[in-house]
Order: structure tokens, then C-alpha cells, then sequence
């Protein structure tokens, strides 16, 4: 990955630390051996729930959050509002299945900085985190054709 937008390559290279919240473990299972094959990143903690996370955050102090908006006990919206006011470093990505712009518009209106369907993380979770990292918001192209198509 190339330094962007002035970040020293020290920076850069720094492995990014993760923190995965999603309630279903299979789909966690499934990000967990992604991410952790790509060099320079690294899952450092999970949670199965929204209160979890919220706990996970403030323990672990991640660069990086995934997160699923259907979270049980907190939902994936609240968590990243709040870890955005106790975290302002953290990024935020939103793993998820919903795919309807208003919803999408909450979560990047609530701290999120990436939305990923999850149909599609399979091609685009990694070029979302990069992008993420690198400071640049990163939506589904998914969400993109959507927004283009009710625009006609």
C-alpha cells in the first residue's frame, strides 16, 4: 500500500488493528480469516453484540471497526455514534446487508466513513479498508448504482 494524502510510509506500514462486531459468528469466522491474511492487518478483538462493542472499543482502542448495523442489545448506528465521540481516531465501516440509502445516510451521518454489503465484501471489503485508512470514504458500488438509478 502506498503512502497517500502526506502519510509517511512508518505510518502506512503500521499494522492496522481491528475490531469486528457482528452477531453472526460464521460471518465473523469468514472476516476474520480475510483480514487476517492480508498483511498489515490484524483482528485484535470481536463482539457479538452492540454493548459488547462499545466495551471492546474502549479496552482495545482499535484503528478500525467493522461493523454490522443489526447488532443485538445496541444497535451497529449507536455504537458508532458513540465510539466516534470516544474514539475520534477510530474509522468506522459498516458491514452490513442493508442496502437502503437512508440507512446508509445514518450510518455515514453517525461516524461511519465506509458502507459495505456484505454480498459484495468478498471484492470490496479490502479496498474499503484501504480507502478508510487512507482517510477516503468508500461505499458499495452497490450503493452507488442505487443512488444513480433514483436519480434518473
Amino acid at each position: 500500500m502506498e503512502p497517500q494524502n502526506g502519510e509517511s510510509a512508518a505510518v502506512m506500514s503500521a499494522t492496522i488493528r481491528i475490531l469486528l462486531a457482528d452477531d453472526y459468528g460464521p460471518w465473523r469466522d469468514l472476516v476474520l480469516s480475510t483480514v487476517n491474511k492480508t498483511p498489515g492487518l490484524e483482528v485484535v478483538g470481536e463482539a457479538e453484540d452492540g454493548i459488547e462493542a462499545i466495551e471492546r472499543c474502549l479496552e482495545l482502542k482499535p484503528d478500525l471497526i467493522l461493523l454490522d448495523i443489526g447488532l443485538p442489545r445496541l444497535s451497529g448506528i449507536e455504537v458508532a455514534r458513540r465510539a466516534a465521540e470516544m474514539l475520534p481516531g477510530t474509522k468506522i465501516i459498516f458491514l452490513t446487508q442493508n442496502t437502503d440509502q437512508n440507512v446508509m445516510a445514518q450510518c455515514l451521518s453517525n461516524g461511519g466513513m465506509g458502507y459495505v454489503v456484505k454480498a459484495d465484501a468478498g471484492r470490496e471489503l479490502l479496498p474499503a479498508i484501504q480507502a478508510v485508512v487512507a482517510g477516503t470514504e468508500y461505499i458499495s458500488k452497490r450503493m452507488n448504482r442505487g443512488a444513480a438509478e433514483r436519480s434518473r
